[in-house]
């Protein structure tokens, strides 16, 4: 059994870390309300942008377009949304775990674009290749940062660099339920054209469309050309999903670290207990011996 000076300088030290995990749980709490909220007025925005690209495409007919037909390089470009720091559950393992198992992908026909450090190292030591870094976006996701990256990739597309792009994020459902989801961003995709995407896909795109059915059957006309329309509004739709992923993948994030410092924080709690109960049982123990040893000492005197 420990000695008691060593059960003491151990309870010392899990109280500590308790309350550092505490104050974390504090922390996460307060940046979780914001980032919900910023997620909740973000949604009705891309959901719109989601929407009316499905009533397009529905509508504009057998249309020739450089964004709805995949490119010939086989390369594809994934955008990892991942945090910039740990201490948050399994959240950043559970969203790469989306590209590295996933069923067709391999480490040479990907591109990876990783806003998250967390992302870009798991990723790195996997053997992807990692195409740019940009942690800074995760501290304070802006619709600008979205578009920039947005004309970066569309430029890389267009220039036949990669083929298709992708953004794998962890959509925020509520304060203990966050969802690892892969969507195609381009070639966008007509509707009824999603068979063989993933079960996250699929879900995520379930989630965005209208409760009530479209009626597609009125044709549509479009000024300037539908080329031309097409060239203005598939750009701000990529961006806005963009957007809507690191909006909700920030929300994802500080919940899911709150519930790792709570869960930390339960168990540090518990820990204290036993050690209370065990530092007891040791004192009682020292109490005794002392008692017996004075005992047995008198008894010699006499």
């Amino acid at each position: 059994m420990a000695s008691m000076r060593d059960i003491k300088r151990r309870r010392s030290s899990i109280q500590s870390t308790q309350q550092i995990t505490k104050a974390m749980k504090l922390v996460s709490t307060v940046k979780l309300q914001r980032a919900r909220a910023g997620a909740e007025r973000s949604k009705s925005y891309f959901q719109c942008m989601y929407d009316t690209m499905n009533s397009i495409l529905a509508r504009v007919g057998e249309v020739e377009h450089k964004y709805l037909k995949s490119g010939e390089t086989g390369k594809k470009a994934v955008i990892l949304v991942t945090s910039n720091r740990g201490l948050a559950g399994g959240y950043n393992n559970n969203v790469a775990k989306l590209i590295t198992r996933h069923e067709t992908w391999k480490p040479e026909d990907l591109l990876i674009y990783a806003i998250g450090n967390k992302g870009r190292e798991i990723l790195h030591r996997a053997g992807y290749e990692i195409k740019e870094e940009l942690p800074e976006i995760m501290e304070a996701p802006a619709y600008a940062d979205a578009m920039f990256l947005t004309e970066r990739l569309l430029k890389s597309f267009e220039e036949g660099e990669i083929s298709e792009i992708y953004l794998a994020y962890t959509a925020f459902k509520n304060t203990v339920s966050h969802i690892p989801t892969l969507i195609k961003l381009l070639p966008v995709d007509r509707p009824g054209e999603n068979d063989g995407d993933s079960t996250a896909e699929r879900d995520r795109k379930d989630s965005l469309k209208e409760e009530k059915p479209v009626d597609y059957g009125a044709p549509m006309n479009f000024e300037p050309a539908d080329e031309e329309a097409l060239d203005l509004i598939i750009p701000k739709y990529v961006a806005s999903l963009i957007y809507g992923g690191l909006v909700e993948a920030l929300a994802s994030e500080n919940g899911a670290r709150m519930q790792a410092m709570d869960n930390a924080t339960n168990n540090a709690a518990e820990l204290i207990d036993d050690l209370e109960l065990l530092y007891n049982r040791a004192r009682q123990g020292s109490i005794t011996q002392e008692l017996t040893e004075i005992i047995a000492g008198a008894n010699a005197i006499q």
